[in-house]
């Protein structure tokens, strides 16, 4: 029988190491919530909805599986938008918002991929609840429209709240609840196109009794524990709604600096209404000053001006609006042009012919702008042969004309147009305009070798159109090739000496550039332009810009370098370096695009950075390739079922499990070195793991964590060794959790500790088991029953009992709760064959009245168990049993140990070193000494050395 077992275990641990050549593994995903959720339920079978309410704390975890690790990452759908989050949660996998937002509700997606299969999705909906304050406005009737309702025969209140979920209203006149049908002169209704969003009293007939307070209470039924909210109106015959008065003109026209005060008063309004100031410019400016009903705006610039409305509400009838424009008085943008006889088609200025000097100015406000004009500093007056015009005052921009007919060798000279606002104030704007035998309209041209221009990428360079004439134009640059901005984002650009200048000049820039003579200050006619061409040259750019190469010892590398584009694009030449010692040089080949330098046989001097740089008259691109020995970091698995064990009171054990990425690229690896630091300490201690063999790709690695210190938290740092040396590193935590959330491997708990293994006593039964050791456990009463040690023999050693002696009475009951276990499915969907579980616990059961002694399995979601696993009843004699029974539990499930008093105070009952292993429980070994435990060794041995000689064939 023994060997038969042993064959067992053999194809066992066969089948466990080829499942350990497969462990990769796409991703799954499952979402699990903590913080303050009101509700989750369950919404079709796809999705769940997370209720919660605002201003708590929104906590979402996403559990993944898969190897290698997959990557998390957060997003939220709200309607059609997709938005991601720019806090540093978004790829974590606990998604953490703190104070959660009304408009942060919506549906939220967990998204994992680790290259495998297809992205795992999983989403969750979270609803955000909240109830603001209500509020209540009264409207009058249409009818006869009296300023007070005192005439009036019929009041709405109206009560609004925001809420979700909808909210009930209720009212109340006084202390009386008022209720559709209560009172004949009440009428309370929801309007149909409002949804549910108000509920309005309508108090028909005004009487004497209806002058009350009411109140509006808001309610949401205590979802998510949110308080009812109310609001009280006094409705009396002096209610009205507001009227104001604004104590300013309209508009206000001030100069810039100048401070600025509105003034607005109630003239009207039960309760009092409440001010407050808007602006066309959607907020206030940030210096201004609001106190009560007066807005001061201290010195007032022209950015500021606009309408300012003060509104008065108090909740009756409409709010009141009254508004005045500040109007801040400027000139500004001035400008003039000559337009030659538009009769002769000449665009020169002739004696004998007409000639029009016009002046524009932008004025606010454009009725105060006025002109005056100068010649040679001498004020102008219309006359026949001078005509002085100007443009609507109210048209903006304002602009002057001055024709002056039959011209004439005396009408040579300056002619001065002066701008003003009327009531000063405003420094003039004066623009001199010269008319003379040299006033020539502009010609453009560009200079010899400046057109094509060519630069270099980086490079500063300045485009240039040479203008002549007199006035001499504004010129204006652009792209003339293509419909794209200048370099300073704009369409065009201005330049008052004709030259464009372009710092970094980069490749997009290459193109044509038209340069135009400007209509304004200067002549008006037909524009003069001229193109230049700019072509800028870059080095080659090339593929790959870097990369590592990782490679063993004796292995060929080939290395090739690909140019994309460069201008010019013919290529000279290219080189190939390690460390700055040249190794290869040429020409490029034209008819290809790349170059490529191998080594043979890979050997320890060709490790390093090798570059190849492609040249050409602009530079050199460069590619960057660095040939390493080094091995690719571990990938830790994180899918290890139970991984954390603890079998002694102060330390626990972990199983730390890992795969190799890519083993094959590089040399064997020898080693690995494992770095533990405590979290919070600085200290890290190290130790080397030997490998022996070859590492397959997907071979599960396995090192087991002993000593680590309850309930501290580690990081694990895990580096590869080859004879190039260290690889790249992986770091993770591992986290003491078994207080939490038991893991099954090895549970163990002989209530050496006080908190005896987070086990609890049962609040529903009738008293309690009682942790006691022999050497101060009081036997003065009941000599003859309990245990005379722990089950080690020790008087020291400490085990849980129950005491029988009074005032128990026959059929008490005291219970022993263990914490949670979770049962971890390999199938993420559900669990199809229930694991099994072996629990154990050693039992005494001395006396003369002993009763019975039960064990139950409790499974997490069940109201009530089945009958107990395990049960015992009656003396067993003074000494410590072994109890052991297979459990199947198909959910989280608790151990629950029952002591039940019999007859008399001869009946104590204890317990001690319980136990929970995976797998169903084996019959306890037979006593040492006998000849059958002999036989059984040798037969165990024999199977153990076949086992290692199976791996070390598979190795």
């Amino acid at each position: 029988m023994d060997l038969i077992i042993c064959v067992l275990g053999l194809l066992a641990l066969v089948v466990e190491s080829i499942r350990c050549q497969g462990v990769y593994a796409p991703p799954t995903v499952r979402i699990i919530h903590s913080g303050h959720a009101c509700n989750v339920e369950e919404e079709r079978h796809t999705e769940r909805v997370y209720t919660i309410r605002e201003g708590e704390t929104l906590e979402l975890t996403c559990l993944v599986t898969g190897h290698p690790r997959p990557q998390i990452r957060w997003t939220k759908t709200a309607g059609s938008v997709s938005d991601r989050f720019q806090d540093s949660s978004v790829f974590n996998e606990t998604l953490h918002i703190a104070k959660i937002l009304r408009t942060q509700g919506g549906r939220y997606y967990c998204k994992a991929e680790n290259g495998l299969g297809s992205p795992a999705i999983k989403s969750i909906r979270v609803d955000v609840y909240y109830l603001d304050d209500p509020v209540v406005t009264v409207h009058q009737s249409i009818g006869e429209a009296k300023e007070q309702f005192y005439y009036e025969r019929t009041v709405f209140l109206r009560c609004v709240a925001n809420s979700n979920p909808p909210v009930r209203y209720s009212w109340h006149r006084g202390r009386e609840v008022l209720t559709q049908g209560s009172d004949k002169g009440v009428e309370i209704y929801e309007p149909f196109f409002t949804q549910g969003e108000t509920k309005i009293l309508k108090l028909k007939n005004l009487r004497p009794q209806d002058y009350a307070n009411y109140s509006c209470i808001a309610s949401v039924r205590n979802v998510c524990g949110i308080p009812d909210r109310n609001v009280v109106f006094r409705l009396t015959n002096k209610t009205a709604s507001p009227s104001i008065k604004l104590l300013v003109e309209d508009p206000i026209v001030v100069n810039p600096g100048q401070t600025v005060s509105l003034v607005c008063i109630t003239t009207g309004g039960e309760p009092p209404p409440i001010l407050t100031w808007v602006s066309t410019n959607d907020s206030l400016p940030q210096r201004s000053v609001v106190n009560g009903g007066t807005l001061t705006l201290p010195a007032i610039t022209s950015e500021e001006a606009g309408v300012y409305s003060c509104v008065a509400s108090n909740n009756v009838g409409n709010p009141a609006k009254k508004s005045t424009t500040i109007v801040v008085r400027a000139l500004k943008k001035g400008r003039f042009w000559i337009t030659p006889d538009p009769y002769h088609n000449d665009d020169n200025i002739q004696i004998g012919r007409e000639v029009k000097i016009s002046c524009q100015v932008e004025a606010t406000p454009p009725e105060e702008l006025t002109f005056s004009w100068l010649k040679n500093g001498r004020a102008l007056r219309s006359s026949e042969r001078m005509v002085i015009t100007q443009t609507d005052p109210d048209i903006s921009p304002g602009t002057t004309n001055l024709d002056i007919i039959d011209l004439k060798f005396t009408d040579f000279g300056t002619y001065t147009c002066v701008a003003a606002l009327k009531g000063g104030g405003i420094p003039e704007i004066s623009i001199d305009v010269n008319i003379s035998s040299t006033t020539v309209p502009p010609n453009l041209t560009v200079p010899r070798g400046k057109s094509p221009l060519v630069a270099r990428e980086g490079d500063t360079v300045e485009l240039e159109c040479l203008v002549s004439g007199k006035p001499k134009p504004i010129i204006l640059w652009s792209r003339a090739d293509k419909e794209a901005p200048m370099p300073d984002g704009n369409m065009q650009m201005e330049s008052y000496d004709g030259v464009l200048r372009i710092v970094n000049v980069s490749r997009e820039m290459t193109g044509s550039y038209r340069c135009q003579t400007s209509q304004y200050n200067g002549f008006n006619v037909k524009p003069r332009e001229a193109v230049v061409e700019l072509i800028v040259q870059y080095p080659p750019t090339v593929e790959p810009v870097y990369t590592e190469m990782r490679q063993g010892l004796g292995r060929p590398v080939v290395m090739t370098c690909r140019v994309l584009r460069a201008h010019p694009s013919r290529v000279l030449r290219f080189e190939w370096l390690l460390s700055n010692r040249l190794l290869h040089a040429g020409a490029f080949d034209a008819q290809k695009d790349e170059t490529e330098y191998t080594i043979r046989n890979l050997n320890r001097d060709g490790w390093g950075e090798y570059t190849c740089n492609v040249i050409n008259e602009a530079g050199a691109g460069k590619c960057t390739f660095q040939v390493t020995g080094k091995a690719y970091p571990p990938e830790f698995y994180y899918d290890t079922y139970s991984p954390l064990w603890q079998n002694r009171p102060r330390v626990y054990g972990f199983k730390l499990q890992w795969t190799q990425m890519n083993p094959n690229a590089v040399d064997r690896i020898v080693a690995y070195r494992l770095g533990i630091r405590q979290m919070g300490l600085q200290r890290w201690w190290e130790q080397e793991i030997p490998v022996d063999g070859t590492i397959n790709k997907g071979e599960l690695m396995t090192h087991n964590l002993t000593e680590l210190i309850k309930p501290e938290s580690y990081e694990m740092r895990l580096t590869p060794i080859t004879r190039f040396g260290e690889g790249d590193s992986t770091i993770r935590i591992v986290t003491y959790s078994a207080p939490i959330n038991p893991h099954l491997r090895e549970f163990h708990c002989s209530f050496e500790e006080e908190p005896i293994c987070m086990f609890t006593q049962d609040k529903n039964d009738d008293f309690d088991w009682t942790r006691h050791s022999a050497a101060t456990r009081d036997t003065k009463y009941t000599p003859n029953t309990g245990p005379s040690g722990d089950r080690s023999g020790s008087k020291q050693g400490f085990y849980m009992y129950i005491e029988t002696s009074r005032p128990r009475k026959e059929g008490d009951q005291a219970r022993l709760i263990s914490p949670f276990f979770n049962v971890a499915p390999k199938n993420p969907y559900g669990i199809t064959n229930p694991p099994a579980y072996c629990f154990g616990f050693f039992y005494h059961m001395y006396g003369k009245h002993i009763g019975t002694l039960n064990a139950f399995l409790k499974q997490k979601g069940q109201t009530t168990s089945d009958g107990p696993v395990w049960s015992l009843t009656g003396n067993q004699g003074d000494r410590w049993k072994q109890a052991k029974v297979s459990i199947h539990p198909t959910s989280s499930f608790q151990v629950v140990l029952e002591g039940v008093r019999g007859p008399g105070i001869e009946g104590d009952i204890a317990v001690d070193d319980v136990t929970l292993e995976e797998g169903e429980c084996r019959d306890p070994p037979p006593n040492p000494g006998s000849k059958a435990s002999s036989t059984a060794f040798h037969i165990w041995l024999l199977c153990i050395t076949l086992v290692m000689t199976l791996l070390e064939g598979q190795r």
